[in-house]
């Protein structure tokens, strides 16, 4: 499958230029993954690959577990990034320039490959071909995305959707990405099931709770992709609904912060 096709590259830069902003708003996965995951491999201390690891959020939760940990991420500032939050948490983790169709790691290096809130960006076939490859025999591949908004506050979880819907609006109207090419998160387990790459696949529900207030909730909408697209051709926060979402959150939540509650799908093909 070849990598020079135009939406690679537009899926890339849609995520290029706001990694801090990305990995400050954006949730941690869930830790329990890790002992789920670990429980299939059937080894204590498995060598890890995260693909498409953005700020290495979904990296990090490895750390201590991992007997190898390799994220692999195309955009070079969000590897910088990930690489500043290895250090600051004394991780022992690396990064490295790839894509999904093509990590340039050796066949059979990983017990498991994991893929967090990014399977939508990926092409299928090559994908779930390269991760069959650098899978040994019966290790694990996840993919897992949670649902947006996370459960909070019905009338800022209002807000944030009216706002996320009207920055789609203005993306399709303006044709500000047109290369740009996802694929339904809805459809990921009958496509990794019909890859044929995996002898058992499954899925499960996961979750998670953090905090959070205001400024995050208007932080997690500019970490989203249509808006930053947005932003980057010119179009004002007015415009896009950031104002209306700022003032509605802080109507609703004030300065307090309250347990943000994250569903987790996870998508488990064993090779």
């Amino acid at each position: 499958m070849s990598d020079d096709r135009p939406h690679i590259a537009a899926n890339v830069e849609r995520f290029a230029g706001f990694a801090e902003l990305y990995d400050s708003y954006r949730p941690r996965p869930p830790t329990i993954v890790v002992d789920v995951l670990t429980q299939l491999a059937a080894t204590p201390h498995p060598a890890v690959v995260d693909i498409g690891c953005g700020s290495g959020l979904s990296t990090l939760i490895w750390t201590g577990r991992a007997g190898e940990l390799t994220g692999v991420e195309p955009s070079a500032d969000m590897r910088r990034q990930a690489e500043r939050r290895a250090r600051m948490q004394g991780a022992g983790a690396r990064f490295i320039d790839g894509l999904s169709t093509r990590t340039g790691l050796p066949d059979r290096c990983a017990d498991v490959v994991t893929c967090s809130q990014a399977l939508h960006w990926m092409e299928p076939e090559g994908t779930f071909a390269e991760v069959a490859r650098i899978l040994r025999e019966g290790g694990v591949f996840a993919a897992y995305d949670c649902d947006w908004p996370p459960t909070l506050n019905w009338r800022a979880e209002q807000a944030y959707s009216a706002c996320i819907a009207n920055a789609r609006a203005l993306e399709r109207k303006h044709r500000f990405a047109p290369e740009v090419r996802r694929w339904s998160k809805e459809g990921h387990l009958d496509r990794i099931r019909q890859s044929g790459h995996f002898r058992y696949v499954n899925e499960m529900v996961l979750h998670h709770v953090e905090a959070g207030g205001a400024d995050r909730l208007v932080g997690l909408a500019l970490s989203q992709g249509e808006i930053a697209t947005l932003l980057k051709h010119g179009l004002s926060e007015d415009e896009i609904g950031i104002t209306a979402l700022r003032e509605s959150a802080r109507r609703v939540l004030g300065d307090a912060a309250v347990p943000w509650y994250w569903s987790y799908g996870v998508r488990v093909g064993v090779k």
